[in-house]
């Protein structure tokens, strides 16, 4: 029986009977498990949530009631339940659904997502919006207990603890730090303090107690701290009791019998109030149960077996080299420090944390804390390496101007997945680092060519004695060949690849390799491009550049981030403040708009980021 076929809305759901959402459950898990096999995706956090999604849907009625999924990769469930069970199989492929809950994809999802810690805080904005209208349905806001470590998190709760709106905060607890006898204990108190009788009686009876001439506040209060004490021997429920959150949990989020109860008996409660549900990451799945690190975001795999589709040898990538690269270079300077942001191995630091681990430091998914806490170990003389995703950096603009580039601390920043990123879309593409970077005094800006490179910039960051940054991209290396030498890279010095006198090819970072293939299409052409790896964005090789486009008046300039103040705006910037003119000018990067999912090379094909359009932007130079 395929119940899933008959689920086209929410409304669906309320049909169901318990034994059929159950076997519901197993269905979705199911067809997600098939999808990401075939697609990739973020697997075990959809598949730890399949219960709690279909309990929300079935007590809550969506989307007048606003659901708002934290960071959105375990949403796949939802999606299932909202209306997109039959475009399901397009997830995460271009000009398909999205990975991630998007406004503009459906009405039910409320908010769109990508970033961890963002629920509280947007669900709090719909709620209060929703009182001034006076829109009586309810807002709720799923977090996990990873999200948790963002001090965004942390900044809605106090707010809506403190206006005291109508707000409902369900944690998603999947790391088993809870022993199984107190979630057990914790769960039976739970489903008791949340009926709806008990509620109202042990207001009345607090209205009563503080009504007693003379002693009531005094007794009233007593009582309270009696019953807050006694939870707290069986909940870690003071600290959002501390927040002014009404708390109950945790209870079993894979048990839809309790989880619908209690958001019964919840849900008209007019006051903040938290959940805590305890989940497992895979569940249903016995290779994501068994590794859910690996399962949390992952390319296509062999279901019976959970393995890899392509089993042969790995080509290596960026982030490993610089990984080895740190391990190697830590082992004769003791003064070399890592910092993650919950992503010790997605950065490559995975074998830096096991050698080094009284040097190594994650600070969870607080990338703003992470910057001023390596600015803090700078200052003490110690070379902070902060490991970091292109798009989760921007998340500490500030602490990067005022904590480091303002007094000028040594803080190297190893920058992966800048450009393009592909299948995780809008909100995960690395598309203005160059350009928010490079406008920082103080701040050096490196970019690879190759891993080679990759490895002689982390030398010659940490040789360094100021704020730099050097940033690379998601993917394999063009070719394994490892150099042995780590010779310093002379700041702001570019490097001539290839000669030539009809055209300047002006690349950075991965480019560069299209800048050379260009190269060779052009020769065919008959036209004799100069081919430059400019390696540095800030301080650019001004006396290179301007030499060169004095004797070749044709520039293209290529680069995977966006034109707005990129590398092709820092050039012309050098060109017109050394007053240089009478050249034609071609700057190829990523347009004024948010790139969409899709495979890389597609997107930098669509784009115009590509050997095609190097040569296709030349030719219209003549």
């Amino acid at each position: 029986m395929s119940i899933i076929d008959s689920i086209n809305s929410p409304a669906d759901l309320k049909e169901l009977s318990l034994p059929e959402l159950s076997l519901l459950s197993a269905q979705i898990r199911d067809i997600i498990v098939k999808t990401v096999s075939k697609n990739g995706g973020h697997l075990a956090s959809s598949l730890g949530v399949v219960e709690l999604a279909i309990a929300i849907h079935y007590v809550f009625n969506a989307p007048e009631d606003k659901i708002i999924w934290d960071v959105g990769h375990q949403s796949y469930a939802h999606k299932l339940i909202t209306g997109r069970r039959k475009t399901f199989h397009t997830l995460r492929q271009h000009n398909g659904i999205s990975g991630f809950t998007r406004i503009w994809e459906s009405c039910y999802d409320a908010f769109s997502t990508g970033h961890s810690g963002t629920s509280i805080s947007a669900a709090l904005g719909i709620a209060c919006a929703k009182r001034l209208k006076n829109d009586k349905s309810k807002v709720i806001a799923v977090i996990g207990d990873g999200s948790m470590t963002s001090g965004l998190a942390y900044e809605g709760l106090n707010q809506a603890g403190g206006i005291h709106k109508n707000l409902i905060v369900i944690l998603n607890d999947n790391d088993m730090s809870i022993s199984h006898n107190v979630g057990a204990l914790s769960s039976l108190l739970s489903r008791t303090f949340s009926a709806k009788k008990i509620q109202v009686l042990r207001k009345e009876l607090g209205e009563f107690l503080k009504s007693l001439p003379k002693f009531g506040n005094d007794i009233y209060r007593i009582a309270k701290r009696s019953e807050e004490t006694f939870k707290s021997f069986t909940t870690p429920g003071m600290l959002f009791e501390a927040f002014n959150f009404d708390y109950f949990g945790p209870i079993d989020g894979h048990n839809l019998t309790h989880l619908i109860k209690i958001l019964n008996n919840i849900k008209d409660l007019d006051e903040p109030v938290l959940l805590h549900v305890t989940t497992k990451k895979g569940k249903g799945y016995p290779p994501a149960e068994k590794k859910p690190e690996y399962f949390h975001g992952v390319s296509g795999f062999e279901i019976e077996s959970g393995g890899n589709l392509c089993p042969g040898k790995k080509r290596p990538t960026y982030t490993d080299f610089f990984g080895s690269t740190m391990v190697k270079l830590a082992k004769t300077d003791e003064k070399i420090v890592a910092v993650t942001a919950a992503m010790p191995e997605g950065t490559g630091l995975g074998e830096f944390k096991e050698k080094y681990p009284h040097r190594f430091f994650d600070v969870g998914i607080a990338e703003q804390h992470g910057v001023t806490f390596a600015a803090g170990l700078a200052v003490e003389g110690f070379k902070p390496v902060v490991a970091v995703y292109s798009t989760f950096l921007q998340r500490a603009y500030d602490q990067i101007i005022h904590d480091v580039c303002l007094d000028s601390i040594h803080v190297v920043f190893a920058i992966d997945r800048g450009g393009i990123v592909g299948d995780d879309g809008p909100t995960h593409h690395g598309a203005f680092d160059l350009s928010y970077l490079r406008s920082l005094p103080n701040m050096v800006v490196m970019v690879p060519h190759d891993h080679n490179e990759l490895c002689k910039m982390l030398v010659t960051a940490l040789a360094h004695n100021g704020p730099i940054a050097l940033r690379y991209p998601r993917g394999a290396v063009t070719t394994k060949t490892l150099e042995n030498n780590t010779d310093l890279i002379p700041i702001g010095k570019g490097e001539i690849l290839k000669q030539g006198d009809d055209l300047l090819i002006l690349g950075i970072g991965r480019t560069v390799d299209d800048a050379l293939l260009a190269h060779s299409i052009l020769l065919n052409k008959g036209i004799k491009a100069a081919v430059v790896n400019c390696r540095f964005v800030k301080p650019i090789d001004a006396d290179l550049i301007c030499s060169l486009v004095k004797k070749i008046p044709r520039v293209i300039t290529i680069e995977e981030n966006v034109l707005m103040g990129g590398f092709g705006s820092c050039v012309l910037q050098c060109l017109a403040d050394n007053n240089i003119s009478g050249f034609r000018f071609k700057s190829l990067g990523i347009p004024d708009t948010f790139i969409e999912h899709g495979p890389q090379k597609l997107l930098r094909e669509k784009y115009g980021i590509d050997a095609a359009a190097i040569v296709s932007a030349a030719e219209s130079l003549y």
